[in-house]
């Protein structure tokens, strides 16, 4: 039976446009972000955008009704998200934004990764085809690595768990209603960074437009963005929803261009591969392709019970769609 909490599933069209629109706000922060770090401490900065976002969402969440394990899983989705953030933001220290953007959207390529460790099943063809243009798009966008070093590194380890963010949220999202799962992850984040916040240079101490950056995105690209994820991944497949969300470094590259930022040739044919690796991932393919190996659980879920990853579309009675 469709438990009452849990608003009913989206069409999968509906479900790629909003994911669409997720990339597009998280692209459209970009230079506002890029000024706003630069005078202020990361771990506030984080801090307070998420508790805006979390501000955001709390009126709207409130009047939703709870599930079973929705904080277990708000949070651990929030811990994998804060992880990225907190591993792609060191790394930049000491890596260029082409190159962080480059190994950050190799998520592309570790969210099938996974999805074959849990189901020992290959992606579809469809899917394969969209990452390899997927990064080969990247490399023409981003101009790809200078070199392996600690930033690196540190910022493939963000791409793993902004991966894992993506393969948590295709595994839960359905069970809960959206906002509330998504104000649990950011108030995860927000209230893991707030304490550490003071104790950083220049603590809280913003100037206006840093208070502005941290409005912005925590409205925009934290309330909007985030819950735009987990509406869109109750019905997106994790490894063509990772594809979709690369709309946001082809808005954010897109966007700079209008801002006086040169996009070159080679950065104009990267966005149209990319583009291109998304229709191809929208082409066919199944959903949730069903385990035919020993598959493990990644997550204990609403009714108490472990279920195996193929459940979705093995035994369940699909819910009425919107």
């Amino acid at each position: 039976m469709t438990d009452p909490a849990v608003p009913a599933l989206p069409s999968r069209a509906r479900g790629r446009l909003v994911l669409a629109l997720a990339g597009f706000l998280f692209g459209s922060t970009f230079l506002v972000v890029q000024a706003a770090v630069d005078r202020a401490a990361v771990l506030p900065f984080l801090a307070v955008r998420f508790l805006i976002g979390t501000a955001v969402l709390w009126p709207l969440a409130r009047r939703k009704r709870t599930t079973p394990r929705e904080v277990r899983h708000g949070v651990l989705a929030g811990l994998a998200l804060l992880a990225g953030f907190l591993l792609q933001t060191t790394g930049l220290k000491t890596t260029t934004s082409a190159t962080s953007a480059f190994l950050t959207y190799l998520l592309v390529v570790i969210v099938p990764l996974i999805g074959v460790a849990r189901t020992r099943i290959a992606p579809p063809l469809n899917v394969l085809i969209g990452v390899l243009l997927a990064v080969a798009g990247l490399v023409l966008l981003s101009g790809g690595v200078d070199g392996i070093g600690t930033g690196e590194l540190l910022t493939v380890g963000a791409a793993f768990f902004f991966a894992v963010h993506i393969v948590v949220l295709g595994e839960v999202a359905e069970h809960h209603d959206p906002i509330r799962l998504t104000m649990w992850q950011a108030l995860t984040v927000g209230g893991c960074c707030f304490v550490p916040g003071f104790f950083a240079p220049g603590g809280y101490s913003f100037d206006a437009g840093v208070w502005f950056a941290a409005a912005f995105c925590g409205v925009g690209a934290t309330a909007a963005a985030f819950w735009c994820m987990t509406w869109a991944q109750r019905v997106v497949p994790e490894s063509q929803a990772a594809i979709i969300l690369l709309l946001e470094p082809v808005s954010a590259a897109v966007l700079g261009a209008l801002a006086g930022e040169a996009l070159g040739i080679g950065g104009a044919a990267g966005a149209v591969l990319i583009l291109a690796s998304v229709l191809v991932a929208e082409l066919g393919g199944r959903s949730h392709p069903v385990a035919v190996g020993a598959e493990f659980v990644l997550l204990h879920v609403d009714d108490g019970a472990e279920r195996a990853v193929d459940d979705r579309t093995a035994s369940d009675q699909p819910r009425p769609r919107d």
